[in-house]
């Protein structure tokens, strides 16, 4: 009778680590990039209007020192 209740007792251990196995497993992980949208350098102007600065010439590609 003790082998019994032994597998008894294994059994229903291995069944709660399947339980717990299988829902980890279910997890979703979402990783979002935006990589697929492209992505619009900002005109110096409106860099300049952003920054409050007068002059847009530090924005210009180019112009930058």
């Amino acid at each position: 009778m003790k082998n019994s209740k032994y597998t008894k007792i294994a059994v229903i251990i291995m069944v709660i680590l399947f339980v717990i196995v299988s829902m980890l497993g279910c997890t979703v992980q979402h990783n979002h990039t935006h990589s697929h949208h492209k992505s619009k350098k900002m005109p110096p102007g409106q860099a300049k209007k952003i920054s409050g600065q007068k002059s847009a010439k530090s924005h210009a590609p180019g112009q930058q020192k």
